[in-house]
């Protein structure tokens, strides 16, 4: 946090003596800075612990997914979209072009079992998403191209033609 002091907000004002006294200068906050210190003073420090339990935090890591990272390249004949998609199997996958947005959806499925004697334990979980993405120009969703390697989704979509990139003579 910074330690603003606005000096025209700091004035002399005369005391009971006739001695001149400073008044305090004011500090302002950004509206961050009182965002965090709002937050502090309705969520004291360490008020979640409160309610963890020790396997917490492996459990949370377990049922975790969170939305694929995306890039977006604007070329001069194309749009490429490249998709960060680990551990999603090419059937599970659906992009969808539409107008200006392309539409990214998977699911996942962790199956995870373990045998000791007597001991059986099963564990299920499955996620899914949903990532709509607007794209920088017009394309033809019919000459799209898709290509899904190493859990690596790029999806190639050419631009129409009059939305490709064109110069501009300086006069």
């Amino acid at each position: 946090m910074s330690e603003e002091v606005r000096k025209e907000e700091v004035a002399v004002r005369p005391a009971e003596g006739g001695q001149v006294q400073k008044a305090a200068p004011a500090r302002w906050l950004s509206p961050f800075e009182e965002m965090e210190r709002l937050m502090d003073e309705f969520f004291p420090r360490g008020w979640l612990r409160r309610w963890e339990w020790p396997a917490f935090p492996e459990l949370s890591r377990r049922f975790e997914f969170r939305m694929p990272k995306v890039d977006i390249i604007d070329r001069a004949e194309e749009v490429v979209v490249k998709a960060e998609l680990p551990g999603i199997d090419k059937k599970d996958l659906d992009v969808t072009v539409t107008g200006d947005t392309i539409t990214i959806k998977g699911q996942t499925r962790h199956e995870e079992k373990e045998e000791k004697g007597d001991y059986f334990r099963s564990e299920i979980s499955r996620g899914s998403f949903s990532r709509t993405l607007v794209l920088p120009a017009a394309v033809d969703a019919a000459r799209a191209k898709a290509t899904f390697k190493d859990g690596l989704l790029e999806v190639t979509l050419p631009k129409k033609e009059e939305a490709k990139r064109q110069s501009v003579t300086i006069e």
